[in-house]
């Protein structure tokens, strides 16, 4: 459940026009490689390059103080929702990064009368993983840095490193979009490799 006032709940949409109306997160699909360029307006998944029609879900953060959780808390409802549920703990701490970024290094400052776009977060299913992605209206790319040995913060983007199979930004048209990839964990190792 969102708590009022914190975001927008978008609807989850598992059609063509779903696709249709998250372009910024096919921008993110299209970059992990999960789309080619054709999944534009086709109504055919197959046509578009997609074998199955993947669930999405998006969630406009309202950028409040809640935001960030009601996010997680959007994130983990829909992985569990979408029978996903088996990186959701990982998933969850991802968006929370994420948003937790953006919120702090996307927006314009309060003096600031640029356009005012809001903060999206998306999640798209298809087997075998979960792509989460952040939209934001800033064009600054996200930088891994060494974080401060006493330092408070600084350690977002390791963690995304460190609990996503693959993460990257890419430009949109009104900013960019940090996208984390997370695959199906796999129920028993291969030989020789230790779980995850």
């Amino acid at each position: 459940m969102v708590p009022p006032g914190s975001g927008r709940l978008e609807r989850s949409r598992r059609t063509a026009d779903g696709l249709n109306a998250s372009g910024w997160l096919m921008l993110a699909a299209e970059r992990v490689g999960l789309a080619g360029s054709a999944v534009g307006p086709s109504p055919d998944p197959a046509a578009a390059g997609w074998a199955a029609m993947p669930r999405i879900a998006t969630y406009t953060s309202g950028g409040g103080a809640g935001s960030v959780r009601a996010a997680r808390d959007f994130t983990v409802a829909t992985l569990h929702r979408w029978s996903a549920a088996d990186r959701s703990y990982d998933i969850a701490i991802v968006v929370s990064e994420l948003l937790t970024n953006a919120l702090r290094h996307a927006l314009p400052g309060s003096g600031d009368d640029r356009f005012r776009r809001s903060i999206r977060l998306g999640l798209l299913q298809l087997n075998p993983g979960v792509l989460c992605a952040v939209a934001d209206p800033s064009t600054v790319a996200p930088v891994l840095r060494p974080p401060g040995s006493l330092g408070q913060t600084g350690r977002g983007l390791h963690i995304v490193c460190a609990l996503s199979d693959r993460w990257g930004y890419t430009s949109s048209g009104t900013g960019k979009v940090v996208w984390a990839m997370f695959t199906a964990r796999l129920t028993e190792p291969p030989a020789g490799r230790p779980p995850r």
